[in-house]
């Protein structure tokens, strides 16, 4: 097969490159390249933009591995061709037409408290009410790690989660979908539908933040795939 593909990390909203922090080392310890991305959230066009950039600079195959947000910026920029295959880590696999904001409409899910820990200014620029968001994305994670990411947490522009998706990679490329079976901001049954979309399943007993609380079963799995 070759050498080992590179895995290219994309984050969610609100976070940064700094969320596969205990990943990157994992994977670097098993022989296996990282790249992680740090997305603007400025809007979706810019953050597929920073990823197939990042894409550009590497030689070779790449594993694409989205969490979150990070899901609807890979189904584009998974058409890049090096990537090999796209890995949704409890993340948006959006259909053509189809939004993380508006992801399955028609078919009637139930909700998460993600919807209200979100702050949205007249300008478009959506935060988070950071005390009432460590349930939501963290509440089985160690307290240092969630006091380190909570001070990490950034704005983003609303429109990088309303904006509609074009034809999606996954259609074209083999995929991998995690559902992550605790999360309380993507709702488990959301996960499962999107994972029918993929090529492969695995279910994790993890909440929304597994590269926090269980970055050996991230890497473990991005590390299976590269090889």
């Amino acid at each position: 097969m070759g050498d080992a593909a590179t895995v290219v990390l994309v984050h969610g909203a609100w976070h940064g490159a700094w969320c596969w922090e205990k990943v990157a080392p994992r994977l670097d310890a098993a022989g296996i390249a990282t790249v992680a991305v740090e997305l603007p959230l400025t809007s979706l066009r810019d953050d597929v933009k920073a990823t197939m950039s990042a894409v550009d600079a590497i030689e070779g195959r790449v594993v694409l591995c989205g969490h979150s947000y990070g899901g609807a910026v890979i189904t584009e920029a998974g058409h890049h061709p090096s990537v090999e295959h796209l890995v949704y880590l409890t993340a948006f696999a959006c259909d053509e037409g189809e939004s993380p904001a508006a992801t399955a409409v028609d078919t009637p899910m139930p909700s998460t408290d993600l919807v209200n820990v979100l702050l949205v200014s007249e300008d478009g620029i959506a935060t988070l009410d950071l005390s009432a968001s460590v349930k939501v994305f963290y509440h089985d994670c160690d307290a240092a790690d969630v006091d380190a990411a909570v001070a990490r947490l950034r704005p983003m522009h609303m429109s990088c989660v309303t904006t509609p998706e074009g034809a999606p990679a996954w259609r074209v490329k083999p995929s991998t979908y995690i559902v992550c079976a605790n999360d309380q901001a993507i709702h488990p049954e959301l996960q499962r539908l999107m994972a029918k979309r993929c090529t492969a399943t695995v279910e994790w007993p993890t909440a929304h933040s597994p590269f926090l609380n269980r970055p050996d079963l991230v890497a473990n799995l991005l590390t299976e795939l590269a090889r």
